[in-house]
């Protein structure tokens, strides 16, 4: 198994919600799965509502909380260019996680491995923005999650009808 360079920052403490070891796991299951290169890297930010809140709202103009905010990493990088490359950071509010989690009646854990796997797909280029896509790479984040012992399906969510037809 490759390994990787993934680093879980805790503003806020997962507690007994999670461990770094799981959130790891599920991010180097993305990695691996794509054949990334071994020690690539990622940053995992667990934090507060307010943080996402404000990095939601600087960068996508939506003034609430979300569950994971993906940015991934911009150029090459500083390192030189046989280094594994750096992929980005995800930022997750856990307080977030923590309410979908209950909203949805699943654990936090389960729902936190979601936000991450589904964050590191976004720093691999993977989007939901048409159905292609949105179908595309929810097929691949169910059988990641299903790898990791996750039992969360989420479902499609409908785009509006194309008018043009």
């Amino acid at each position: 198994m490759p390994q990787y360079e993934i680093n879980v920052i805790e503003q806020v403490p997962l507690g007994n919600v999670s461990s770094a070891e799981r959130l790891i796991a599920a991010s180097s299951a993305v990695l691996e799965r794509h054949n990334v290169p071994e020690g690539a890297g990622i940053s995992v930010v667990i934090t507060d509502d307010e943080t996402v809140r404000g990095l939601n709202r600087q960068y996508r103009q939506v003034d609430a909380p979300t569950d994971v905010l993906s940015f991934p990493a911009e150029g090459e990088g500083p390192g030189a260019l046989d280094e594994p490359p750096y992929l980005g950071d995800l930022i997750v509010a856990l307080p977030t996680i923590e309410r979908q989690a209950q909203n949805e009646g699943h654990s936090a854990e389960d729902e936190l491995l979601l936000a991450v796997v589904h964050g590191s797909l976004h720093l691999l280029g993977y989007d939901h923005d048409t159905p292609e896509h949105q179908a595309a790479m929810w097929a691949i984040q169910d059988e990641l999650l299903r790898s990791l012992g996750v039992a969360i399906t989420v479902p499609l969510f409908d785009f509006p009808p194309d008018d043009d037809l």
